[in-house]
């Protein structure tokens, strides 16, 4: 019979003590990043499988969160959080944690089905994506005193709680600062109706950059729900007016690549930029705004312990930084 493979087999194994591994099990971000990679590694080589109702019983935690699979959409701009849930439940497991994927077609259902996983499972906490004013997702939450870190920002209350999110008015002022770098000046916006956080953080920062470049914005906003359909009749739109844009910047992909429909047919090129750098904008060759989803992920995982963990205060919210990502289309 092959030995039995302990904590003891690991630390030896990875060169440390057998706190340290026990750290990695159950506090994986007090652990340097070197030394938990190691102890990793030895866990994965030496095949040791820790006793989870063992450490249940002993931590009071099930190690496992849950996330919710966004509904399907038009297959363009849903593949963002596909990306977004495959970094989380990576880097969950190699926290210790499992991921419990849940379904909901809107808010109210989601909500209820938070009360149906609480009730039958341990869980330890949700990561919530797609945050809006007056969410009520949180409220429900907090009220029920159950962990959560949030993927997009409390919009109405920066400080309600921990999250991460990544900046989409800087996304767009560098695409607009790009175009105008190339000579555009009457560079227009596709977006969303007014009143999504994500959408109006996203119009603001082609918007204000233009404003500190000088040029005023005003008649190069047109707002549309998100598809192909609505992207390339609102660009339709802008190219009749008179004078028309010589640019376009768009608030995803799905609505840069309907405006990819309308400029072909208009000389000169009109640049296009989208939003999310989707992978049928690698495969078109569209010029897109690229959000860090790994470390997104990664963070909101790292929150969520911090959370789970109570001991270093209420963790910091993350701002993060995405990148143009320059094609043929700009």
């Amino acid at each position: 019979m092959p030995e039995k493979v302990t904590i003891a087999t690991v630390a030896q194994h990875a060169q440390v003590s057998r706190q340290t591994v026990s750290n990695v099990l159950n506090a994986p971000h007090i652990v340097r990043e070197e030394t938990r990679r190691r102890v990793q590694e030895a866990i994965a080589a030496l095949g040791y499988r820790a006793n989870q109702a063992a450490r249940q019983m002993r931590t009071g935690r099930s190690k496992l969160i849950a996330v919710r699979i966004e509904p399907t959409r038009d297959g363009i701009n849903g593949s963002v959080l596909d990306r977004f849930l495959h970094g989380l439940t990576e880097t969950a497991e190699a926290a210790g944690y499992r991921t419990m994927l849940y379904t909901a077609a809107d808010t109210a259902r989601e909500i209820a089905t938070y009360d149906d996983l609480l009730g039958s499972y341990d869980l330890d906490g949700f990561v919530l994506t797609g945050t809006d004013h007056g969410d009520p997702r949180t409220a429900w939450l907090a009220g029920r005193d159950v962990p959560f870190v949030t993927f997009g920002r409390p919009w109405d209350d920066l400080d309600a709680h921990c999250w991460v999110d990544v900046d989409g008015a800087a996304g767009t002022a560098e695409a607009t600062r790009h175009l105008l770098a190339a000579g555009h000046r009457r560079i227009a916006f596709i977006g969303w109706p007014a009143g999504s956080g994500v959408g109006d953080d996203r119009c603001s920062g082609w918007r204000e950059t233009l404003r500190a470049a000088g040029v005023d914005p005003t008649g190069l906003h047109r707002e549309a729900t998100d598809g192909i359909a609505e992207g390339e009749r609102q660009a339709r739109d802008l190219l009749a007016a008179a004078p028309a844009p010589t640019a376009l910047v768009c608030a995803s992909d799905s609505l840069a690549l309907g405006a990819l429909q309308a400029v072909r047919e208009v000389e000169p090129a009109v640049p296009v930029i989208g939003f999310d750098d989707t992978p049928v904008a690698a495969a078109v060759g569209l010029t897109s705004i690229s959000q860090p989803l790994g470390e997104a992920a990664a963070r909101c995982v790292d929150l969520l312990t911090a959370v789970l963990d109570g001991t270093r205060g209420a963790p910091a919210p993350v701002l993060l930084q995405p990148a143009l990502v320059r094609r043929q289309t700009a």
